[in-house]
């Protein structure tokens, strides 16, 4: 009798945990853009991505260019040849968009659904550049450059990343032309 509660208790929890499995949680596209929406907050992209606004209560995002990286045409410091070598500080603008260290100089890429930006991007494109750190997921294409933490980014599950990218699809167009990265000769000789 024993045995037979046994075989009987191991039934209901092998059902349990196969009808557990075999449920599929399914999410709207308004969730799955929230979720992206939440993940680019708490992976601080606006940070680099999105332009400040300052006034009286002090640095704010500019909300009429979220994500549309380094602003175009903004006047940028002359840079001192010290931080390109080792042992000195990595320098950022005013709106940590563009960035000099040991590499050269980059700027935060316009992440926005506009043709100067992610228009025309697909959702295996964006995940291949996460996880191989390589412009536009191209093995043979220049790395995406320093501050990007894309290593950072690179082991979220593919859901996670579609969602980051759903979101980025979903956000205003921003026309805004962002420089390509430069070697510390082409920083150095770089006019605004």
């Amino acid at each position: 009798m024993r045995n037979l509660y046994l075989v009987l208790l191991l039934s209901i929890v092998v059902g349990c945990v196969q009808k557990e499995e075999s449920k599929q949680l399914t999410f709207t596209e308004g969730q799955v853009i929230a979720r992206g929406k939440q993940l680019v907050s708490l992976g601080a992209c606006h940070d680099c991505h999105t332009p400040k606004v300052f006034n009286e209560t002090g640095m704010h995002l500019d909300q009429s260019r979220l994500l549309s990286g380094h602003p175009f045409g903004s006047i940028l410091p002359k840079i001192d040849e010290q931080v390109f070598r080792p042992g000195h500080w990595t320098y950022f603008n005013e709106h940590f968009t563009a960035a000099v260290g040991m590499w050269g100089m980059t700027f935060s890429k316009n992440l926005t659904p506009h043709e100067t930006g992610l228009k025309g991007w697909t959702p295996e494109v964006f995940i291949a550049t996460m996880r191989k750190g390589k412009h536009m997921g191209i093995e043979s294409a220049r790395p995406i450059m320093p501050p990007m933490p894309w290593e950072n980014l690179k082991d979220l599950p593919d859901e996670d990343l579609i969602a980051i990218f759903k979101y980025l699809q979903s956000i205003q167009p921003v026309d805004n032309y962002v420089p390509e990265p430069m070697n510390p000769e082409q920083a150095l000789a770089f006019k605004n």
